[in-house]
């Protein structure tokens, strides 16, 4: 989608201004081929608890959707009934992937008027949906490729998730991711500034980090990458746009299989790393895998950590540390056959970095990746 976003003026990039007071990230919607099949694979999967569903059964005629839960994550699952919708549309072009990214606010209506008034282009104007279980409210702007942020008032709805879904009683047997830490979105060479004064301008959001093609590069490819936060620090959105290199980038490869920009990965929280880890592949989830010589430096590099460095080591963990204390991380292989979107876990000991000390050893292990398809 192309838009023309107005220069900041007056306000630097690290300042705040959070004029839309985000309580949190209520939801994020993926369009897929098969909503059933996706929620079995994320229930089974990752142990997320199925919580609601809308459809045929409930008087849905356009698409099936399912609402899985872990801890604080809320994902959306939905696939189309029909060729034409514009969900299947969506799918036959991108495959599985996110549509809505949705965040929780006081007032959707000063939301929707403090972005639109700023430059964004409103996908729908605040409208309300009712029930007997009470009013769901929401807005909703475009943002980078075909990614909506939707403006989210669920302070008056006590039903499963909104108007048109029932409830479900899935039992799960949870893996322990408890929370959205950042959500990446990749975009086009030269794009990545443009976005990020979206928002900032739009949306108040400050720049808390940036990272150039000499901190994130190989022999063979580089990208750009910087990390936008509104005002409170719930909400964190790094954009990604690719480097000049030898070979094809990460970022290009997203962008010829995803064919517009997107969400390129969503990063989860734990607060125990080693069993979360280890219960997902024990259900069979696909992780990178680093050189154990990344292993071999680790304790020089990061110093002393609580986790004991064997187990970290057996399960292919990534350890980052800066001044605020440490991190720990590891990254999915993509969740379909295009190689375009996966998941992040990571666990938080102080540290409030994105594993900076990783990049190079991850983005080896992603092209020896891209290599095995390839597309490096």
């Amino acid at each position: 989608m192309d838009q023309t976003i107005p220069a900041v003026t007056g306000r630097p990039m690290t300042e705040e201004a959070d004029f839309l007071q985000i309580k949190s990230i209520d939801h994020i919607q993926f369009f897929v081929g098969n909503a059933r099949q996706a929620m079995y694979y994320w229930w089974k999967g990752f142990g997320f608890q199925p919580v609601a569903y809308s459809g045929l059964e409930t008087g849905n005629r356009e698409s099936a959707s399912y609402v899985l839960e872990s801890g604080k994550i809320r994902f959306v699952l939905t696939a189309a009934y029909h060729p034409t919708s514009p969900v299947a549309a969506h799918h036959m072009i991108h495959g599985d992937g996110v549509k809505v990214i949705a965040l929780e606010v006081e007032n959707v209506e000063q939301a929707w008027q403090a972005t639109t008034s700023r430059g964004a282009v409103s996908a729908w104007s605040p409208r309300e949906q009712v029930d007997d279980q009470g009013v769901f409210r929401t807005a909703a702007i475009q943002t980078y490729g075909e990614v909506l942020h939707v403006f989210v008032d669920r302070s008056a709805y006590h039903g499963a998730f909104a108007p048109g879904f029932r409830p479900l009683d899935l039992p799960a047997q949870p893996s322990g991711l408890a929370a959205i830490d950042h959500i990446v979105g990749n975009v086009q060479l030269g794009q990545m500034n443009r976005w990020v004064n979206f928002y900032h301008r739009v949306m108040g959001f400050r720049q808390l980090q940036h990272f150039d093609d000499q901190d994130i590069s190989t022999e063979y490819s580089a990208l750009m990458s910087k990390v936008m936060q509104n005002g409170n620090g719930r909400v964190k959105f790094p954009i990604n746009e690719p480097a000049e290199g030898k070979r094809k980038s990460q970022v290009e490869e997203y962008l010829d299989y995803y064919f517009t920009p997107g969400v390129q990965h969503i990063a989860m929280s734990t607060g125990d790393i080693l069993t979360t880890v280890l219960e997902l592949k024990s259900r069979g989830i696909e992780f990178l895998r680093v050189p154990d010589t990344y292993y071999r430096i680790l304790p020089e590099r990061v110093g002393a950590i609580k986790e004991p460095l064997d187990a970290i080591q057996e399960l292919g963990i990534l350890v980052d540390r800066d001044d605020e204390g440490y991190l720990l991380q590891i990254f999915s292989r993509p969740l379909q056959d295009r190689p375009t979107a996966f998941i992040e876990v990571i666990q938080r000991r102080g540290s409030q970095g994105f594993g900076k000390g990783n990049f190079k050893a991850l983005f080896e292990a992603l092209e020896r990746e891209q290599a095995r398809r390839g597309n490096l």
